[in-house]
């Protein structure tokens, strides 16, 4: 199955399309936009745990919602659309949109080749309720940012890598 996603340069500027399995293999430049999704409050945020059948970070614990950024989409949309697909967060026209918090570029590697993406952070209050998409979400459970951190201190636990490049300017 071909899906394409939106191509990016080095320095941030979307210019083409690509096969998601083409730009994966071959490390290309693209985009993906996450929420973090904290409570009311602010007091707690949403961390869950990635399927076992997801092509990239399977398994894995995240604290956003997220996917790739497809061709003419902007990343505020992707951020929408992927808090409706993975959460079940459906916002109406009279909802806050997710508010932008953090970007950030990431060089490294996964399974053994390089994966390169700009990532967009966005956050968004939410008290409402969470329903997993059972093909993505395995998982799911409210956290303080000080529980998060603590986890994230341990180098050997599951946890997406480049959501970890942008946790410094997430959590408090």
């Amino acid at each position: 199955m071909v899906e394409m996603i939106a191509l990016y340069d080095a320095a941030g500027r979307e210019v083409g399309a690509e096969d998601r399995s083409v730009v994966y293999a071959e490390g290309l430049w693209h985009a993906s936009a996450g929420v973090l999704v904290r409570s009311g409050d602010g007091s707690r945020v949403y961390v869950h745990r990635r399927t076992e059948t997801k092509s990239v970070f399977a398994g894995m614990h995240d604290c956003l919602a997220g996917g790739v950024v497809e061709p003419g989409e902007r990343p505020a949309q992707t951020a929408v659309r992927e808090l409706a697909e993975e959460l079940g967060i459906v916002l109406d026209d009279a909802a806050e949109p997710p508010r932008p918090v953090a970007r950030a570029s990431w060089d490294g590697s996964w399974a053994g080749r390089p994966m390169r993406c700009h990532l967009f952070a966005y956050e968004l209050r939410w008290d409402g309720p969470i329903r997993h998409q059972p093909e993505e979400v395995a998982d799911g459970w409210w956290w303080t940012d000080a529980r998060l951190r603590e986890r994230l201190a341990d180098p050997v636990w599951p946890f997406v890598p480049d959501t970890r490049v942008l946790v410094p300017d997430l959590l408090r």
